[in-house]
C-alpha cells in the first residue's frame, strides 16, 4: 500500500504498477466525484424549487440519456473510489491472508450487486 503524498513518493513506494494506478486513480476520481457530485446537489436542490421536485419531475429528467449517463458516473466513480478505499482498509485490518481473500471476495461480490442493481435501476426508468 502506497501512503505518499506526492506523485515521485508514490513512484519510489510502489511494488507494482497496478497499484500505483490505483493511487493516482483514487486522487483524480476523488477531484472527479467531488464537482459531478456538487453539479448534481446544484441541479437537483438549488435550481429545481422544492415544489418542482416530485418523482414526475426525475423520471422526465430522467429520460434524457446524458443525465443518465451523469448520474451513472457518479455511481461507478463512487463504487470504485469506495471499494479501493475499503480494500486498503482489509489489508490493513484482515491480518491472514486466507481471511482476507474471504472478505474481499465477500466485499467485492456486494459491491458487483449493488452496482449492478443501481445500473439496473437508472437505466430502467
Amino acid at each position: 500500500m502506497i501512503r505518499a503524498r506526492t506523485l515521485t513518493d508514490a513512484r519510489q513506494q510502489a511494488h507494482s504498477n497496478a497499484e500505483l494506478n490505483w493511487w493516482i486513480f483514487m486522487r483524480i476520481s476523488g477531484l472527479i466525484l467531488m464537482f459531478l457530485v456538487l453539479g448534481h446537489i446544484y441541479m437537483t436542490f438549488i435550481q429545481v424549487s422544492e415544489a418542482d421536485a416530485t418523482f414526475d419531475a426525475v423520471v422526465f429528467k430522467l429520460q434524457n440519456p446524458a443525465w443518465k449517463f451523469y448520474d451513472w458516473m457518479i455511481l461507478l466513480l463512487a463504487m470504485l473510489h469506495g471499494a479501493n478505499g475499503a480494500r486498503y482498509s482489509i489489508e490493513d485490518y484482515v491480518r491472514s491472508r486466507p481471511n482476507r481473500a474471504w472478505v474481499k471476495g465477500i466485499f467485492y461480490t456486494v459491491c458487483a450487486v449493488i452496482f449492478l442493481l443501481g445500473t439496473v435501476g437508472l437505466f430502467s426508468i
